[in-house]
């Protein structure tokens, strides 16, 4: 049968955007379809925002605690309209230089502006300024992405409240910040909003922050927050919401009320599944998003859905990595499933929380046989010269072969540190790999090695080295076992 378009890709995020641009690289004719601007969360309402205003967060930060570094502390005075133009000209030229129609264009994408519907399985009807039109596919990815999950609370909808979909809008600082949510954009913001001169106060339900990340990294990352300004209530249960002309009343079941003067509400996801016409697709959905196989695959052999309307991580990476997936098996038939097992996670707060792998909780609970090996950012000299000696390298690996289960790091840079594990994880590197590999001296990296090689030391047990002794004829010491002892 013979259709319009080989691949026709719904939503022009990060999934939508990688789905197309792989699928016009390998030749397909393809079609991508979006009803507002290209780039989706990413880069207007998510990642290149509020990495741009937590980096200039850090930098007031570090002119009012330059002392640390020997040099007079000093403080600026933050003009926040000024701050969000950049942030917003930063998005902008993002959105210039990877994701306007012209760049896909010039990769062989055609880009269609409107709202598509699916009529059937392999037909979508693309409703836009210049009316609509149907156009047929072989093949179709489903990226229509998701947002921001707002709780049913009374009143809570009844006035204005923020989510990441507009709080990049602001032109107005609040004196006040009142966060629903102590996942990673609650916590992101709470630091970047106080370190600004907001003060921030921070509610969730559960009993600590970051409750999917190590519990004993995330405890010192809030301990640090709290340090910075950040008032927390944890363990605490929204009853009402009240709206006023001097700000926002949020009433708790147990507890004093929290006044602010705004209100951001981040507390998780859901994807974005009505109006596309997929029971007419014959798609099956659940509660969490599209239901799909490893591969993306839907309930209909042609039909793919990547990114958050799947329901996995609402993580740029994790879009892209699915989207690939999908991609290659629609057109190419290639047996691909997503790698679940080594994906990254991180916070990037100052200093970063990181997890990549399987986390210490997840380990004991599926009963894995592991060891811990720690390493603290106070002995990573490159820390010590920047006086930032916050954090810990956490790695989890089995005892004698050392093949790495997973690692948590808190700590500057740790992102850019939980990838070389990935890489070792995904190319079957264990510990002692890496403690064999030559790093650059001083750097951040030099500590994943280090933590590393506290495999080597736990190797060393009186027995052992006394049997080197004997066979090598060596006289010094044997010390005893500390297992606990970093090298």
């Amino acid at each position: 049968m013979s259709y319009d378009y080989d691949l026709v890709v719904i939503g022009g995020g990060a999934a939508g955007l990688t789905a197309s641009g792989i699928g016009a690289s390998l030749g397909a004719k393809t079609l991508l379809v979006e009803k507002a601007q290209l780039g989706g969360d990413c880069t207007w309402r998510g990642c290149v925002p509020s990495k741009t205003l937590l980096a200039a967060a850090k930098l007031v930060h570090a002119a009012k605690t330059a002392e640390r570094l020997g040099l007079p502390s000093t403080r600026i005075d933050v003009d926040f309209a000024a701050l969000m133009r950049h942030v917003d000209a930063v998005r902008r030229h993002v959105y210039d230089e990877a994701d306007a129609p012209p760049k896909l264009e010039a990769f062989g994408v055609e880009v269609a502006e409107g709202k598509a519907r699916f009529v059937d399985p392999h037909t979508v009807e693309i409703e836009g300024d210049g009316g609509a039109r149907r156009v047929t596919f072989r093949a179709g990815i489903v990226a229509t992405g998701s947002v921001a999950a707002v709780p049913d609370v009374p009143g809570l909808k009844d006035g204005p409240y923020l989510t990441n979909e507009n709080v990049f809008d602001l032109t107005d600082q609040p004196a006040h910040l009142a966060i629903v949510g102590a996942g990673a954009i609650g916590t992101e913001l709470a630091q970047a909003f106080t370190r600004l001169g907001t003060r921030v106060t921070v509610l969730d339900h559960s009993e600590r922050i970051l409750p999917r990340d190590d519990a004993e990294l995330a405890a010192m990352l809030q301990k640090q927050l709290e340090g910075e300004g950040v008032a927390y209530r944890l363990n605490a249960k929204l009853a009402r919401v009240e709206h006023g002309g001097s700000g926002v009343v949020l009433h708790l079941q147990d507890g004093e009320p929290v006044r602010a003067d705004a209100l951001l509400v981040a507390a998780g996801r859901k994807p974005v599944l009505e109006g596309f016409g997929l029971d007419a697709a014959g798609v099956a959905v659940n509660a969490r998003g599209v239901v799909v196989d490893a591969s993306g695959r839907t309930s209909q052999k042609h039909l793919y859905a990547v990114g958050d309307v799947a329901g996995g991580p609402a993580f740029t990476h994790w879009s892209e990595h699915t989207a690939k997936v999908a991609v290659l098996r629609a057109l190419l038939k290639l047996p691909g499933k997503v790698d679940r097992a080594r994906l990254p996670w991180v916070t990037y707060t100052d200093p970063e929380l990181a997890h990549v792998g399987a986390t210490e909780a997840e380990l004991t609970e599926r009963g894995e046989s592991f060891e811990t090996y720690r390493f603290p950012y106070s002995r990573i000299d490159r820390a010590i010269t920047e006086s930032a000696t916050e954090g810990m390298i956490k790695v989890f690996a089995t005892k004698f072969s050392g093949k790495i289960l997973g690692a948590s790091l808190l700590g500057a840079h740790a992102g850019e540190l939980a990838a070389i594990y990935g890489v070792a994880m995904k190319n079957g590197i264990a510990l002692r790999g890496i403690a064999d590999t030559l790093f650059a001296y001083p750097t951040y990296a030099l500590g994943a090695r280090r933590a590393a090689d506290q495999w080597y030391a736990r190797q060393q047990t009186p027995g052992r080295v006394r049997l080197i002794q004997r066979v090598f004829g060596l006289r010094g010491r044997v010390l005893p076992f500390d297992r606990d002892r970093i090298v």
